[in-house]
């Protein structure tokens, strides 16, 4: 399971991750080796709704080092999806563009996606699918710091989750939700929902879900001034982070025990434990994390009057706002690269589509040509010594030529108004063929009778004039 989170506030106050059922972690190096293999298997498949499916897992393993690159695929794989309306590739491939602008820091378009993504899962029944889109619709609420409204997508998903036993998913809306009310000081929810994820996660036997738990619940007590749970959650979910090796959620729980001991007015200890927390975010290159210890440990030299080591904090503090502020303006101009990217690929889609149709107007304008021509000739052989089977014959295939050209004429008008739908599309087809099969057999009878008439009243005329020649010249 991979996980997004939210740029975290001070630790102890609100900050916590927050987890998403999007893609799977791995080394960068074994994103790059994944990516490179489906690029091999991608250019030997030729059936679409295959490509359309390794088009985004591809997106998904180069959204861990290349967000651009899964940008693009993405949407490839949404454009073939949409064209050969593949409903499954089209959620995946809305999910894989969405969380490529996530990692952009483009959190209105991601939004956007998986709000479209929700409408085909609402259709579609699949109860994994919907939870998992709700949920991440919440995470990106969150990230937009409009926690409300994520309650009420995370509410939605749990309620799927409870209703349909989607077991794996249990432990992330309940984590989710605590962190939303976290967020919000609704202290009270935010312990109930820790308490019973940390019970989800002993369940799992998973020590990293455990420690992350812990860590919610060490939040929670200290919000409450229940400094001895804390106290004790915070110790145990650091033992326990540590083992997992997950350094991120680290440095969250040792800053939040340093918040706890300043409040205890044990400053020594405040101090060392968000040392810890420094030191951590460093090795993991966590800025913000990095900014929240040094911002802390510079008001705690502070107070103490440290001079140079306030000053020296202060400074580090002004670095590493300079560095998120870049990495801000970079996100920038990656969001507007990106919107560019997708703007000349929906050009070239749309040329392509145009060329698509012009290609298909053509073919029906030349079927169009080509009825009437051959009703024409079949007249023209009506008047030359040909078999009479050979005009029937002709006289049938024009009226199915003509037939057929108004059935496909009127079959996308009739999708459209069907809007998709399979049952009335057969309907109204079987309501055409009830018209045009009887009016098919009265005229081609007509036609091909008119013919041959035509025909056998031309050869007697010509045998009469023959007769009347040999009647005036006997011998």
């Amino acid at each position: 399971m991979n996980f997004l989170y939210s740029s975290p506030k001070q630790a102890g106050t609100g900050s916590f991750l927050v987890f998403a059922l999007l893609l799977t972690t791995f080394t960068l190096h074994a994103q790059r080796e994944k990516a490179d293999s489906v690029a091999n298997l991608l250019l030997n498949e030729k059936q679409d709704s295959n490509r359309v499916r390794l088009l985004w897992q591809m997106a998904g393993f180069a959204g861990i080092y290349n967000p651009d690159t899964a940008i693009l695929l993405s949407k490839q794989s949404l454009n073939l999806a949409n064209d050969i309306r593949y409903v499954e590739g089209q959620s995946k491939a809305m999910g894989a563009l969405a969380n490529a602008f996530i990692k952009i820091g483009n959190y209105p378009r991601a939004l956007e996606l998986y709000l479209e993504k929700l409408q085909l899962e609402e259709k579609r029944h699949v109860p994994r699918n919907l939870a998992s889109v709700l949920m991440n619709i919440g995470i990106v609420h969150v990230m937009q710091e409009e926690y409300r409204e994520a309650l009420g997508y995370y509410s939605k998903a749990d309620s799927v989750i409870q209703v349909n036993r989607i077991t794996d998913m249990q432990y992330f809306i309940l984590l989710n939700t605590g962190d939303a009310y976290n967020r919000i000081d609704q202290n009270d929810s935010a312990f109930r929902y820790f308490q019973q994820s940390l019970q989800e996660a002993k369940r799992r036997n998973d020590i990293d879900l455990v420690g992350t738990s812990m860590t919610g619940l060490g939040h929670s007590y200290l919000k409450m001034q229940r400094y001895d749970k804390s106290l004790q959650n915070y110790k145990e979910a650091i033992r326990y982070l540590q083992e997992a090796n997950d350094d991120e959620i680290l440095c969250e729980a040792t800053l939040g025990l340093g918040n706890l001991y300043n409040r205890l007015g044990k400053y020594d200890s405040a101090i060392f434990y968000a040392n810890i927390s420094l030191l951590t975010s460093q090795k993991g290159d966590f800025l913000t994390h990095q900014l929240e210890a040094a911002e802390f440990l510079g008001n705690q030299y502070k107070k103490a009057e440290t001079i140079d080591s306030a000053f020296a904090y202060i400074s580090l503090v002004r670095q590493l706002n300079d560095s998120i502020n870049s990495k801000s303006r970079i996100r920038q101009l990656q969001i507007l690269a990106s919107n560019e990217q997708l703007r000349q690929l929906e050009i070239a889609e749309l040329k392509k589509k145009a060329a698509k149709e012009r290609k298909k107007q053509l073919q029906l304008l030349g079927i169009g040509i080509f009825i009437p021509g051959l009703f024409l000739f079949t007249l023209f052989l009506s008047r030359r010594k040909i078999r009479p089977g050979v005009i029937k014959v002709m006289g049938i295939l024009s009226l199915l030529f003509l037939f057929e050209y108004l059935t496909l004429f009127l079959h996308p008008y009739v999708v459209e108004l069907t809007n998709h739908t399979p049952v009335l599309e057969i309907l109204i087809f079987v309501a055409i063929a009830a018209i045009l099969i009887p009016a098919h057999h009265r005229i081609e009878h007509w036609l091909i009778q008119k013919l041959i008439r035509h025909r056998a009243r031309k050869e007697a005329l010509l045998r009469l004039k023959t007769m009347k020649i040999q009647i005036k010249n006997p011998g």
